[in-house]
């Protein structure tokens, strides 16, 4: 078999994200999002031309040389530091030119096609995987067919399937449901485009704490994405409630007004309020500065009579 009739099985198995401080930077990045998969990378800024915010590029990232469009301006390491959370710095090869352009559009057509093909030979062989979507590089003699499956599949017979129809090389890439909705795009429940689609791939962990210190409803169907999975956004004000909430009492916990004894029964960082309830029942929402944090008893104190 020819270099040009292989085949790759890359299951969704992440390298370890390498630290910043390990990686030689050169001094000018500028950032690109893949036009397909809508991934972000860093690339080094060209020597030889010139490329802004919004230009299309061609950019030999980790799935080969593909389409790419600038985003945001040179970011300077000398003047800024190392960026962050950032695995490889890429190459543009050049800047796209209308032919560039003209075979992506092509491409588009041709992916319909392809998705087809694949589709009828994931039923053919009976196996247990949903095609999510299929990519013809642009730069590059390859075709991409991204999946999500639950368990580990053979599909060896399926590529042999395919490199004799398509007759170039065939990389098949096992994502995430998170990552389905990345690449495939779509409307959230605000109306908007997804998170993850775009605002950012850089997915950040959600957890249920969340959207509990957020007091958000802990309704799955509520606080749950197109994915399935938590929301991303729950993770962009919880910074801001985590630091807003050292300010207050724990929910839960007993504040006491003279030699009377409450307990916190819920707290607002929106309205700067805290709700609580005495032994007998009866409840008062207070303003948190109603309260102060007696250091020596290590207690909760109310500073004026519940009303």
């Amino acid at each position: 078999m020819s270099d040009e009739l292989t085949e790759d099985i890359i299951l969704d198995e992440e390298p370890e994200v390498a630290e910043s401080s390990d990686i030689d930077f050169p001094d000018k990045l500028i950032k690109v999002r893949f036009v397909h998969s809508n991934e972000s990378a860093m690339c080094a800024y060209p020597d030889d031309f010139d490329v802004a915010d919004k230009d299309y590029a061609i950019v030999d990232g980790k799935y080969g040389k593909d389409l790419a469009q600038v985003k945001g301006g040179i970011y300077s390491v000398s003047e800024r530091g190392k960026p962050k959370h950032v695995r490889d710095v890429y190459t543009i090869i050049r800047k796209a030119t209308d032919a560039d352009m003209k075979r992506y559009e092509t491409n588009c057509e041709r992916e319909k096609e392809a998705f087809r093909i694949c589709a009828q030979k994931i039923a053919d062989h009976k196996l247990e995987m949903k095609l999510v979507s299929a990519h013809y590089l642009l730069d590059d003699p390859k075709v991409m067919f991204f999946f999500t499956a639950d368990n580990r599949i053979d599909f060896r017979a399926l590529v042999k399937d395919l490199v004799v129809v398509f007759r170039i090389r065939i990389e098949l890439r096992q994502i995430g449901v998170r990552d389905e909705a990345m690449v495939c795009g779509g409307l959230g429940m605000c109306g908007r485009d997804y998170c993850c689609h775009g605002i950012t791939d850089k997915l950040r962990t959600v957890s249920i704490k969340m959207a509990k210190d957020q007091n958000l409803s802990l309704n799955s169907m509520k606080i749950s994405g197109a994915c399935g999975r938590l929301l991303c956004c729950l993770a962009y004000e919880y910074d801001f409630y985590a630091e807003e909430r050292k300010k207050y009492p724990n929910e839960g916990s007993r504040v006491v007004f003279e030699d009377k004894t409450y307990r916190v029964a819920e707290i607002n960082i929106l309205t700067k309020t805290v709700k609580i309830t005495a032994a007998d029942g009866a409840g008062f929402v207070m303003p948190i500065s109603g309260f102060m944090f007696d250091p020596e008893k290590k207690i909760w104190l109310v500073t004026e009579e519940p009303k």
